[in-house]
């Protein structure tokens, strides 16, 4: 059975100051679902996410497993994107048990735990080596790792994968899709990259154009897992989704005075 938990969105609003970023978003996440926002830049994904990791204040309420988030909490784990959140004077595996140390967990339990998670991410091998002696990759599984040890019924990745070239990144969608299927956790993951999307979420979420962003379509995904970007139906997803897309880009640019050359004919 899954120990994901829901994740609700009730009316939410968000502001700083007297620019509205996010306004009047409902969402109800399933528990252990994988759900990506996708939008144009700047339109409020991230801002969403750390709502719900209780980093901002909200108008309107957010609940998870049924409790109202008011402040961050350990059911909610966050992956960010730069891998240099890591502590560099720490090995891997004290990097990744570093949360339990704080909760007071005794030292064998957490080496059998970061062991484990370790192990989970494909690092066993980097255990006690140093951030600085590792690539951009294996440091973000590290800090995958490093949030999953807690075992949060909810993980938020805010583009984690955004800063890695191509190659490392298709391994780590692979990885991420096989330790998500492992966990059963709920997982909000942010991304610009539609087949991203496509290859992981069980549903994409697109989000409009700020300011005052909110949910323009809702796609679910009901294809099985490993899937194939050269697949039909993975193709047809990727036109409407790059519609959707297209046009929230185009408001945004209008809004800045700027507008998208027609193609030549």
């Amino acid at each position: 059975m899954s120990r994901g938990a829901q994740i609700r969105l009730d009316h939410v609003g968000i502001s700083f100051g007297d620019a509205q970023i996010v306004s009047n978003v409902n969402l109800d996440i399933r528990p252990g679902e994988f759900v990506c926002l996708l939008g144009p830049s700047g339109c409020g994904k991230s801002t969403l996410l750390n709502a719900i990791a209780g980093f901002l204040p909200v108008s309107g309420g957010i609940a998870v497993g049924g409790t109202a988030v008011t402040e961050p909490g350990r059911d909610r784990g966050v992956v960010f994107q730069s891998a240099e959140v890591l502590f560099p004077w720490l090995t891997i595996r004290e990097n990744v048990e570093y949360g339990l140390k704080l909760a007071g967990v005794p030292a064998p339990e957490r080496r059998r735990k970061a062991d484990h998670y370790v192990a989970m991410v494909g690092l066993s091998h980097a255990a006690d080596k140093f951030p600085k002696q590792l690539s951009g990759g294996m440091r973000q599984r590290a800090q995958i790792a490093r949030v999953l040890i807690n075992e949060p019924s909810v993980v938020l990745m805010d583009e984690p994968f955004g800063a890695l070239d191509a190659q490392t990144r298709e391994v780590l969608q692979t990885e991420l899709d096989r330790i998500w299927r492992a966990t059963g956790c709920t997982i909000v993951f942010v991304t610009h990259d539609i087949w991203e999307a496509i290859l992981l979420a069980d549903r994409v979420v697109v989000i409009t154009a700020g300011p005052r962003a909110g949910i323009k379509t809702i796609e679910p995904i009901s294809l099985a897992h490993p899937r194939d970007a050269a697949s039909p139906e993975c193709l047809e997803l990727f036109r409407r989704l790059r519609d959707d897309i297209g046009e929230e880009v185009q408001r945004a640019l209008e809004q800045q005075g700027l507008k998208q050359e027609e193609p030549a004919t």
